[in-house]
């Protein structure tokens, strides 16, 4: 009987069947063979192959003319679209054991027989929120975007519809999808602005909003009541950082945030609007057969006073329907919400919401009505679907995030003391931190109406005067954390909440805290200092206050990209593991609940890898209830994209922090256990933190990457309004973002970041004899596991053969040497591995992976080597708009082959 894989091979088999007859259709014939010529010569050079078909291929690319280049790129990254969104459709079962969703979790937790006042407080307080960025990572343009999520939707139906006549029709759609396909423009002919940004996440949030959230939610709210009943737990919220994040961005400012928090708004409403308008055609109860509550009349009574109109245009339908007349009011509250923010009018109590909780209490009262009158089903149904999208959405859809650099806050502080007649640049970090400490608690202000400031320490500081503005006219829920890049001593953090304190965001003395504080440590250094940092911030009594007015909640974000990039990536997961434990111990010891968020990116050198998986990965008692994870560039679209992944990534995040915050709040493993592998650990990762550091201290590497890789022509693709460089650098690597960084790598094959230093660190920990303790580790402890699992998958997609073609054409002599450390590295990496698992070769146990990661080489192959010869054209000084366009499309090719850019 054919399997999964059958079937999905057989998908894709007749998906390129149809895109070879596009290719005529478009192209004529001449093209289709010239592509089956290529992927025949890559398939039979690929790793260690025929060494003529490898010098065929060469000869035949280098020899096409740059126009003939481009049809022959689009055609293999066409069969990426398509062979992905096929992939993505029937692996949608496969994402995870069927015990890791939420049904299963909670019965194990239900058998476990936990205290119900501990599952009434977790359940209480229960919250996962994905923040969406707008990092530079996503290529494909959103047209394209959509018309995969059309095509995937044409082959949901296909696999359940055995009528001819219905096949038939749905071959001829999706044909007509490819040559749609073929006919857009993969390349954006402009850098999307911060708007722009702001309304590609608003097409994600209103997919999910309409198409995932109203039947998953009712599914979550079932599963959590079975924990604790009548909770109505809404533990789902999203965040942006578009339109808030300023760190190196000038694209956003003040106008900018605004800007992007009125598009949400109005987005938000005109969803709540339509969602109130449908119930209200649900809710046709007749008060002649079922009577409403005292409380119901009395409220519609006071909505009359205050909606006039509304009565009278709704008096003679709703006459006998109090709960249609409910919803109108509420709609046309919802109208007038709208309107207001709009016009910066004032609000109107009774006229418009000021808050989405005063919805949510109409919404409530509606159920508490019905539920008394025999309508508890139709409470629990129609109404809290409702009531759940204004707990989940609010009115902006998104809650945001602000975000800045340390130092702007620094340069800015330093200026306002010098107008005050203070010079603090030479302060200590001791004294600095006094000082701003007595200066939270003061009631008067730095700066006035008079004071000048440079433009850009002006700019710092209004910053926070615009989130008190946003905070006005939409509520103090709007923008809840500001988050302080760089963050390496607890003076940053109270730089910030003194130019807080500036825009009145801050008052102690008055018990205002309308913002918090949130330090950002990413780099090794930072990681292992933020136990101390924390103890310094909390032990201050001004911030202590502060945290007090929050809630006695702090937030602290952990950075994967950046540390990854300064210490390799086992040092990186290590440290960022061992801040997270120590940070745990020193919020508990103040009374403090630590809020985690986890800044992960796409690729597995930036934190990448199955979310899931993840969390439940997490230090013991250290996800309790809440969680904050960055979904950033392709990461999106790959896991929100399609409704049915959506559903299960979501439904498969709340069960592990639901898991994690209730099953994981002890250690599983005794002292001694923890206190070896520690020791294990601690060795793996000196030692592959000392390797990486031999490859990140080479002088060869600036130019061995910046040569070997297309990095310097990323800031042509047009993908994100941030650039790729920090401000104010050299020109070397360390300007680089880390996102960058990987782009370069990933580009060509190399993918050091997911990776280097692996080898050596294993070999080190088993010289050093813990050889037994690693493997126990790996087959025990879901940390290694899932480290080791990630770097596996990585090191199968790597291809050094492919990378030395770039090498071998593109770097100068004195620097390819660096190849043959990576190599060398990557072989050893591959044989430690393999003896940690117990394998006889990568992905042993994940024999359908490897063979479609193999089938997809063949057709990635060929846009490497373009790629490597395109680029050799264009540094040799030919120069024309179409070798750009050829360049920046095998980018996008071996962006969609790889299903990662950075």
């Amino acid at each position: 009987m054919p399997g999964k894989d059958d079937d999905l091979r057989s998908d894709i088999r007749r998906l390129g069947r149809q895109l070879g007859d596009a290719l005529v259709r478009q192209h004529g014939p001449e093209l289709l063979d010239r592509v089956e010529e290529v992927r025949a010569l890559g398939k039979s050079a690929r790793r260690g192959g025929s060494a003529e078909a490898a010098r065929q291929l060469s000869e035949l690319l280098n020899g096409l003319d740059t126009v003939d280049v481009i049809p022959i790129v689009r055609a293999f990254t066409t069969y990426f679209y398509l062979a992905n969104v096929a992939e993505q459709v029937h692996r949608i079962g496969e994402m995870a054991g069927d015990d890791r969703y939420l049904r299963e979790t909670v019965d194990r937790i239900v058998a476990t027989g936990l205290d119900p006042a501990l599952l009434d407080e977790v359940v209480g307080r229960l919250e996962v929120r994905p923040v969406f960025t707008a990092h530079p990572t996503e290529a494909a343009r959103r047209s394209i975007l959509t018309k995969r999520g059309d095509l995937a939707a044409l082959i949901t139906r296909r696999l359940g519809t055995p009528r001819a006549e219905d096949v038939e029709l749905i071959d001829r759609r999706t044909a007509e999808l490819i040559d749609q396909i073929w006919q857009t423009d993969e390349l954006r002919t402009e850098r999307p602005t911060v708007v722009d940004e702001a309304r590609s996440a608003l097409y994600y949030l209103v997919a999910l909003a309409e198409d995932v959230l109203p039947a998953l939610t009712e599914v979550i709210s079932a599963q959590l009541d079975r924990l604790s009943p009548g909770s109505h737990a809404v533990p789902l919220r999203f965040g942006t950082w578009v339109g808030g994040d300023r760190d190196g961005n000038p694209g956003v400012t003040a106008a900018t945030t605004l800007e992007a928090l009125a598009l949400q708004h109005d987005r938000g409403l005109t969803l709540l609007i339509d969602m109130v308008a449908a119930l209200s055609e649900e809710l046709s109860m007749s008060s002649e057969l079922t009577q409403p509550s005292e409380k119901l009349l009395r409220s519609l009574e006071a909505d009359r006073r205050h909606l006039p109109d509304i009565w009278q245009r709704e008096r003679s339908r709703t006459a006998d329907a109090p709960y249609r007349l409910k919803c109108s009011y509420a709609h046309a509250r919802l109208i007038n919400t709208r309107a207001r923010i709009k016009s910066g009018a004032p609000h109107q109590p009774g006229f418009d919401y000021a808050h989405p909780r005063e919805l949510v209490a109409d919404l409530d009262l509606m159920a508490e009505s019905l539920g008394a009158a025999r309508g508890r089903l139709i409470a629990e149904g129609a109404v809290a679907r409702v009531r759940r999208a204004a707990m989940m959405l609010g009115f902006q859809m998104a809650i945001m995030d602000v975000r800045q650099h340390s130092a702007r806050h620094t340069t800015a502080i330093d200026e306002l003391y010098q107008a005050v007649g203070t010079d603090v640049t030479g302060f200590s970090p001791a004294e600095r931190l006094g000082l701003l400490s007595r200066e939270l608690s003061e009631p008067r202000p730095l700066s006035g109406p008079t004071t000048a400031l440079s433009p850009a320490n002006e700019e710092t500081l209004q910053t926070f005067h615009s989130i008190r503005e946003a905070q006005h006219r939409y509520g103090p829920q709007v923008i809840e954390s500001y988050i302080i890049s760089m963050t390496e001593t607890p003076a940053h953090v109270m730089e910030a909440a003194v130019l807080a304190r500036e825009a009145g965001l801050i008052d102690l003395r008055r018990g205002i805290a309308d913002i918090g504080m949130v330090p950002l440590v990413e780099t090794i250094e930072d990681l292992q200092r933020s136990g101390p940092l924390l103890e310094e911030l909390l032990s201050d009594p001004g911030y202590r206050e502060l945290v007090s007015l929050r809630g006695d909640l702090q937030e602290v974000m952990l950075g994967y990209s950046d540390s990854n990039k300064v210490g390799g990536i086992t040092a990186s997961q290590w440290e960022i593991y061992k801040a997270q434990r120590v940070m745990r111990n020193v919020a508990e010891a103040h009374g403090v609940r630590l809020r985690l968020f986890h800044g992960r990116g796409g690729t597995i050198g930036r934190g990448g890898g199955p979310t899931h998986a993840a969390i439940l990965a997490q230090p013991f008692g250290t996800v309790d209830g809440d969680i904050k994870i960055t979904e950033q560039g392709e990461v999106i679209s790959e896991k929100y994209g399609n409704p049915d992944i959506a559903a299960r990534n979501l439904e498969l995040m709340v069960a592990s922090v639901l898991e994690s915050s209730l099953l994981h709040r002890q250690s599983r493993r005794s002292k001694a256990i923890l206190d070896r592998w520690t020791e294990a650990m601690d060795c793996f990762a000196a030692e592959a933190y000392e390797a990486y550091r031999r490859l990140a201290g080479h002088p060869s590497l600036v130019p061995y990457f910046l040569s070997s890789t297309p990095v310097e022509e990323l800031g042509k693709m047009n993908i994100g309004s941030r650039p790729s460089r920090r401000p104010g650098g050299v020109g070397g690597v360390d300007d680089l973002r880390a996102i960058p960084w990987v782009f370069g790598w990933t580009q060509t094959r190399q993918i050091v970041p997911g990776w280097f230093g692996v080898g050596a660190g294993l070999r080190g920990a088993r010289q050093a004899g813990f050889g037994d303790t690693m493997r126990e580790m790996a087959r025990e402890w879901s940390f290694l596991r899932t480290f080791v699992s990630n770097v596996e998958m990585t090191l199968f997609k790597t291809d050094l053969d492919i990378s030395a073609s770039y090498v071998e054409t593109l770097v100068a002599e004195e620097h390819r040497s660096l190849l043959e450390m990576i190599r060398a590295e990557h072989d050893a990496t591959i044989e430690e591995v393999l003896a940690l698992l117990g394998a006889g070769k990568l992905l042993e146990d994940s024999p359908l992976l490897e063979r479609t990661l193999d089938v997809r080489d063949i057709y990635l192959d060929p846009i490497n080597y373009l790629q490597v010869s395109l680029l050799a054209r264009s540094r040799a000084g030919e120069a024309s708009p179409m070798l750009d366009r050829a360049l920046l499309l095998t980018v996008n090719g071996i962006a969609a082959g790889m299903r990662n850019t950075g």
